[in-house]
């Protein structure tokens, strides 16, 4: 079986079916990736295929600095990002937003759809506040937030799909973090800790 690099080789050169072959080896992932990006699978094929259509185009001007799979993410999540930013009504996204580094200590958890109207409705404001807190980011931020938080990627990927040192890549979560935990203080959507007196 041909490796990666011998399957971009060949499709470089115009073969197809190596293309194919390249396309479903990723597909599920970076289809994945716009689900949870968008939260909506509609919008997450089409960007999926535009990104597929888009490395097929831009073949040429790969390097093969990074994997095939890492600069076909990053495609996949700069599709995302310029859809988010173009889209002003977004369909819900499902996610947990850690909000210190400490992730396991606090976090925005979006409650569970199983519970009360009530909840679900808070649910819901919850959902907008993060999105629109995520607006009030800077691109640089809120690309590094995302991929962090909705995908689960390590600073190290983050640091190989955008082209960082990965030290950038934390203080700029750090960054992000500290400013959409003001938007959302600032919105009655999060509760700081309470201060401890001595």
């Amino acid at each position: 079986m041909p490796t990666e690099s011998e399957l971009v080789q060949r499709a470089r050169q115009g073969d197809e079916g190596a293309f194919a072959a390249l396309v479903e080896q990723n597909q599920s992932r970076i289809f994945n990736l716009a689900l949870r990006m968008t939260g909506n699978p509609d919008d997450a094929a089409e960007l999926a295929q535009e990104a597929l259509i888009n490395a097929w185009k831009g073949l040429s001007k790969f390097q093969g600095g990074s994997s095939f799979a890492t600069w076909l993410y990053r495609l996949t999540s700069n599709a995302c990002i310029d859809f988010l930013r173009r889209e002003k009504r977004r369909s819900g996204l499902s996610m947990t937003v850690s909000l210190d580094e400490d992730e396991e200590e606090r976090q925005v958890e979006l409650p569970d759809l199983r519970y009360s109207p009530e909840v679900e409705a808070e649910r819901r404001e919850l959902r907008a506040a993060i999105r629109e807190g995520l607006e009030t980011l800077s691109e640089e931020h809120r690309k590094v937030l995302v991929l962090r938080e909705l995908d689960g990627l390590s600073y190290a990927q983050i640091g190989q799909i955008l082209g960082l040192e990965e030290g950038t890549v934390k203080s700029r979560i750090a960054r992000a973090r500290v400013a959409l935990r003001k938007y959302l203080v600032s919105t009655g959507n999060f509760s700081p800790p309470p201060s401890s007196t001595s």
